[in-house]
């Protein structure tokens, strides 16, 4: 999956990255689902060594355009691991009590600890990209934000937290009609919201956001990777590869028992 991780210093095109790309999987969904049920089945075991080994920190963060498939990831991918070891974090509009501190401090509050698995759908990223395009903040406010969050992830990097970051990349005609089958459908109504509607005729200024968050924030340490999720199970494929992979390089091990429980026999 390095084909969809953005490289420290690279400039990123939005445009030249196909949200449709399937990869190598020929086969289409159905091989793609088989690949997701092994996938799944690893995850589980190395979550549960996380979790165990209670040494290393693992924060997943999520961003993508409405219906980009948060929510969807989030449910898929995560569906077999131990709820007591992993926590998502929503980022909504921040109270008063948030707005008056600085930006980072309600972020910084819900960051994994030793054998967590924390996944931040939306997060700090928000602050150089809704408070941009809606022109919350003066530019020369959210400018300074791109180094404050390269140092802050470089401190929980440096801290002991395993970063990862998913950009779930769809184009706008998809978007279209995944906002459309929430409208029709009654069980999904009350998800839509006309503000959609609104934010959704700003996708060029989101875009440009996007492209400039994903060229200055990819570092060696909190590496970005664009997800093409036009096809869901694509998109799910992909987010559990990386990880098992990210995973499995923490070369993790069940700690030993506190106790000799060698001839110990359960009566």
């Amino acid at each position: 999956m390095k084909q969809y991780l953005v490289k420290p210093g690279e400039k990123v095109d939005l445009s030249k990255w196909d949200p449709n790309d399937t990869g190598d999987f020929t086969g289409g969904k159905d091989e793609g689902l088989a690949e997701i049920a092994k996938l799944d089945k690893k995850l589980a075991e190395l979550q549960e060594l996380l979790y165990a080994g209670h040494q290393h920190k693992v924060l997943i963060v999520l961003q993508a355009m409405d219906t980009g498939g948060k929510d969807g990831t989030i449910s898929h991918v995560f569906d077999g691991v131990d709820p007591q070891g992993v926590r998502v974090a929503s980022f909504k509009v921040p109270t008063p009590v948030e707005l008056d501190h600085d930006y980072l401090w309600r972020v910084h509050n819900v960051t994994p600890g030793k054998g967590e698995m924390v996944i931040f759908n939306r997060s700090h990223y928000e602050d150089v990209l809704v408070v941009r395009v809606h022109n919350y903040v003066p530019p020369g406010a959210w400018e300074k934000r791109f180094d404050q969050i390269n140092q802050f992830e470089r401190f929980l990097a440096d801290t002991g937290t395993t970063i990862l970051k998913f950009y779930l990349h769809i184009d706008r005609d998809e978007q279209k009609a995944r906002l459309q089958a929430r409208l029709d459908d009654p069980a999904k109504r009350w998800k839509f919201r006309l503000g959609d509607l609104e934010e959704r005729k700003l996708w060029s200024d989101y875009m440009q956001a996007y492209e400039d968050v994903l060229s200055r924030t990819s570092t060696v340490v909190a590496p970005w990777f664009i997800v093409p999720a036009n096809r869901k199970w694509y998109r799910d494929l992909v987010v559990s590869s990386v990880l098992v992979d990210a995973l499995k390089s923490l070369e993790m091990k069940f700690p030993e028992p506190e106790e000799k429980l060698d001839g110990v026999v359960v009566e």
